[in-house]
């Protein structure tokens, strides 16, 4: 069993976010003893259909489990929301305590998760990072397959193909249709595929609109979507005004480097070192590690990229409190020239209090005109991202 780096503390009430397949039922199995618990799954129909049509049984159901001091465990809760009334209630009169999974924020914004503010803490659940699966660690399988927890341990491509496939059809099926997300589902059809492909890219809207045959607004709410569903995170591009920085467009990236391929429709093509493809789902792998990294250590730094009006990119910019700001270039090859960087190298010396590193797939620790060109996994360490 894979240990998980959630650090979840068991002397308050919790969200436990995570899309389908990351492993939450499972991580809140590593927490708890199963005398420490009572558990209520809303993915059994039965009980689902019950606490649907009269959510006050809910109080009748964890009425023991409260009086015998256990924790409740509530899994899916974003489809009754109506709950979190009795859930409020209960953590403020009867001292009760809550971990509350779900994998979709979007109904409970739109519902009753404000009374809980303050009063359960929130915590995202990636799909598995380099560093909790040590030795098991496969780049290659992690950028063709991704790192769902079910479908990184398949023994085939075969199976890890079709593990992927059913996965991207489920999310439409319980996540995008049973909510009634969206009402059109062929325009969105489009747009995953076409979203996928455009993975780790700066978002055009316009231009997916066109290509999806739909409405900019439509796009813009597609995106949305795959922010709540927890599959795909945006990037927001940097600059000292926070008003300037909203007038540009953020790059989008999906969760999983198996998704995008699966949602791009490209799990029959070999992976193959040295593609546009290859460097694009490594630049995404290397963003996800560290966005995991940073929520399950609770670090409150701000994450960015920059690109100039010629086109020069820093790839992620760490703003980090009290300490140096962290500029990284993601190369995905195991060798690094001096001119592969040089507009990297040009752009850092605009910064004051800055670390200019190079995070790429070769071995040697080097440096270059004052970056320093590091292994990937070596540097997120060192760095305080791992």
């Amino acid at each position: 069993m894979i240990l998980r780096k959630l650090n979840i503390l068991k002397d308050n009430s919790f969200f436990l976010f995570g899309a389908r397949g990351t492993g939450k039922t499972t991580s809140l199995s590593q927490l708890f003893a199963a005398n420490e618990y009572h558990l209520v799954d809303l993915l059994q129909p039965q009980l689902f259909a019950e606490l649907q049509a009269n959510p006050q049984h809910f109080q009748r159901l964890i009425q023991p489990a409260i009086d015998q001091k256990k924790w409740i465990l509530v899994d899916e809760i974003q489809k009754i929301p109506a709950l979190l009334d009795l859930v409020h209630f209960n953590i403020e009169k009867n001292n009760a305590l809550f971990g509350l999974t779900g994998s979709s924020a979007r109904k409970l914004r739109r519902g009753a998760a404000n009374l809980l503010a303050g009063r359960a803490f929130t915590h995202n659940l990636y799909p598995l990072l380099a560093s909790e699966l040590g030795e098991q660690f496969e780049l290659e399988t992690a950028l063709a397959w991704g790192t769902l927890p079910k479908n990184y341990f398949l023994r085939s491509n075969s199976s890890r193909s079709a593990f992927l496939q059913a996965y991207t059809e489920s999310y439409l099926q319980e996540e995008v249709i049973a909510e009634q997300i969206v009402r059109n589902l062929p325009p969105f059809r489009r747009f995953l595929q076409i979203a996928a492909q455009a993975n780790a890219t700066i978002v055009n809207y316009a231009k997916i609109a066109a290509d999806a045959l739909t409405d900019p607004s439509n796009v813009k709410n597609y995106f949305q979507i795959l922010e709540d569903t927890l599959v795909g995170s945006f990037l927001e591009p940097y600059h000292h005004s926070i008003r300037k920085r909203q007038r540009q467009a953020p790059k989008f990236y999906l969760f999983d480097c198996g998704i995008v391929r699966a949602l791009a429709k490209l799990l029959d093509v070999p992976l193959r070192e040295g593609t546009y493809e290859f460097g694009k789902l490594f630049e995404s792998f290397i963003y996800n590690q560290i966005l995991a990294e940073l929520s399950y250590q609770k670090k409150q730094f701000t994450l960015s990229y920059l690109r100039t009006k010629d086109d020069a990119e820093i790839d992620l910019i760490v703003e980090r409190a009290g300490q140096p700001t962290l500029l990284i270039e993601i190369k995905s090859a195991q060798i690094v020239r001096d001119e592969d960087i040089g507009q990297f190298k040009q752009l850092s010396r605009d910064f004051q209090n800055a670390i200019p590193i190079c995070l790429y797939r070769g071995e040697a620790t080097l440096k270059s005109d004052g970056v320093v060109i590091i292994p990937w996994q070596k540097g997120l360490v060192e760095y305080g991202i791992s």
